[in-house]
């Protein structure tokens, strides 16, 4: 199958990218290369430096692929940005989702597979964990846009037959992670101890997250390309977790010598939320594999390789 994975040199698309080559896919990379990195890019894929809101590139690379699926991951992801130009994440996240399903359609595609989001959607729940019957009442313009395209997925079916699949992410974390993009604590975390900077919390520590590991959600990704057909899903871990334990996991296993200074939270942000996994285990196949701890592991020694590769390039 021939895919063409948009934000393929971002942190989760860079993931999803590599388990489609290694289950023998064709696939097609499509990143303005404002967030994402080069050196992210599997190999074995075709690259393209392009903005999603290109509507003469878009289509010229479509007509030239002619993918039979598309996976969308590009997007306005920073919360906080979106907060302060809305008009911005509104014109990337809806516009340029826009663009691309409808070159899509013209161009063959069978099959969308959309990156939602789930805490920025739901807005703050009033019982945990979510489900994805939950009323969805987003309280940043980034959860409004993100969640907008989820109804052009809905309508574009209805009218032209577009098969699509939305996965809709808790906190996703793992190696590749960029400690300035969405729900970054545990690349925030693991980069202010390695520098001995003094780690920042937002709040007291309580707030609740559910952590997903980004093989998990590779897998689910793989899983979408042929299951859970014109359905919506959350895709996480089902586990609350605080940003203190997030902080405590990686002290320890950096073995660090560190107290987080708290700070007032930031706005837009939750309370709590954990989600209910139970539609994607019944429907998609798939179910979380990697525990908190192993994955917390993993990633912070991706971190740390990472810091001593760039010091043997310093040297």
């Amino acid at each position: 199958m021939k895919i063409i994975v948009t934000g393929g040199a971002g942190f989760i698309a860079s993931h999803v990218a590599d388990a489609y080559v290694e289950r023998g896919h064709d696939v097609v990379i499509l990143d303005d290369l404002s967030r994402g990195k080069k050196e992210n890019i599997n190999p074995g894929c075709r690259f393209y430096q392009c903005d999603i809101r290109d509507t003469v590139a878009v289509q010229r690379i479509f007509s030239t692929e002619k993918p039979d699926a598309v996976n969308h991951h590009a997007a306005q992801m920073d919360v906080r940005r979106g907060v302060k130009e809305p008009l911005f994440d509104a014109q990337v996240n809806i516009f340029g989702s826009i663009n691309l399903i409808e070159a899509a359609l013209a161009n063959g595609a069978k099959r969308f597979i959309y990156a939602a989001t789930a805490g920025a959607g739901y807005g703050e729940p009033r019982e945990i964990p979510v489900a994805e019957d939950y009323p969805v009442n987003p309280i940043t313009p980034y959860g409004i846009s993100k969640h907008t395209v989820e109804h052009y997925l809905f309508t574009f079916h209805f009218l032209y037959g577009l098969e699509y699949v939305a996965l809709r992410y808790g906190n996703v974390y793992g190696p590749r992670q960029n400690s300035q993009g969405e729900a970054g604590v545990f690349a925030i975390f693991s980069e202010q101890m390695l520098a001995g900077i003094e780690p920042v919390i937002y709040g007291d520590g309580s707030k609740i997250r559910d952590y997903v590991f980004i093989a998990d959600v590779a897998a689910a990704n793989a899983a979408a390309l042929e299951r859970g057909t014109n359905e919506i899903f959350n895709i996480s871990s089902g586990i609350a977790t605080t940003d203190l334990e997030v902080f405590e996991t990686v002290r320890d296993l950096l073995g660090a010598d560190a107290q987080p200074k708290y700070v007032p939270r930031r706005p837009g942000e939750i309370d709590r939320i954990t989600l209910d996994v139970s539609k994607a285990e019944r429907l998609l196949g798939w179910k979380p594999a990697v525990t908190l701890s192993e994955g917390a592991r993993i990633t912070v020694a991706s971190f740390q390789n990472r810091i001593a590769e760039s010091a043997k390039g310093v040297s």
